[in-house]
């Protein structure tokens, strides 16, 4: 059965290097880098799954997925990457109808991801102290159309959290250390701390902090990712590797330890 695109639809256009644009057909004609001069409203009545000649260019028109929202995100700050986001959303058991907080919310990349995670019931709480950063990752997040979901704060997360009994919190900024007392107060029983840091030092005294508090299961990772070149010739590994971008520490809030 043909699945067509209607008019109000946001699409994925992908070209033939698998870059990735995400296109709201309700927009104005417009000047779209990677794209060129684009009216979003010819989109509709194309087929899904088919490719379609943009100028001298081509590009396969799909439903966006998560992955596709991701990878076309505009980057600001430094996005957690989707095989980080991953591990967070397994990790600290994010499903549909919990309330997550974020603290760090950047180009808002994990924010997306948690969203969709919890939608349709739940909702993503995002502090960060740059509006600047709040203003441009809304910008993504309504891109994307998941604004209903989250629910940005101008906020020092290491000054106090508002809400209380959340799910999970997900720390992504210099100081982690300095969130973990907040954090447990605010976790309902049994919710998980995690977070996210580029340097050896700041795990350290992260993970010092949660020992001093009431969390179990505190473990850190790194995650190493190898893309697996695959041909008629042959396989052998990708020689870009995605190596270091952040050690990932998570816990679990008890009464005890």
């Amino acid at each position: 059965m043909k699945k067509i695109v209607k008019k109000g639809d946001v699409v994925a256009l992908i070209d033939s290097n698998f870059r990735k644009f995400i296109v709201d057909t309700n927009n104005k004609t417009d000047k779209i880098k990677g794209i060129g001069v684009l009216d979003p409203s010819t989109l509709a009545k194309k087929e899904y799954g088919k490719q379609l000649k943009i100028g001298n260019k081509s590009f396969w028109i799909l439903h966006p997925s998560l992955q596709d929202k991701l990878q076309s995100l505009s980057r600001r700050a430094q996005i957690i990457l989707p095989r980080d986001a991953s591990h967070i959303l397994m990790n600290c058991s994010i499903e549909s109808g919990h309330t997550i907080l974020e603290a760090g919310m950047g180009s808002g990349s994990l924010t997306l991801a948690l969203a969709n995670a919890v939608a349709p019931s739940g909702k993503v709480i995002s502090y960060d102290i740059r509006e600047d950063f709040i203003e441009h990752a809304m910008k993504n997040v309504k891109k994307a159309r998941m604004e209903q979901y989250v629910f940005p704060k101008l906020k020092d997360v290491t000054k106090g959290i508002d809400e209380k009994e959340l799910d999970a919190i997900i720390i992504d900024i210099p100081n982690p250390y300095d969130t973990v007392k907040p954090a447990w107060n605010a976790l309902k029983m049994g919710g998980y701390f995690c977070s996210f840091s580029p340097l050896t030092s700041q795990v350290e005294k992260t993970v010092i902090k949660l020992h001093k508090h009431n969390f179990i299961e505190i473990k850190t990772f790194e995650n190493i990712q190898r893309e697996m070149v695959v041909s008629a010739k042959g396989t052998r590994p990708s020689f870009n590797m995605l190596g270091h971008t952040g050690y990932l520490t998570f816990a679990r809030k008890v009464l005890q330890t």
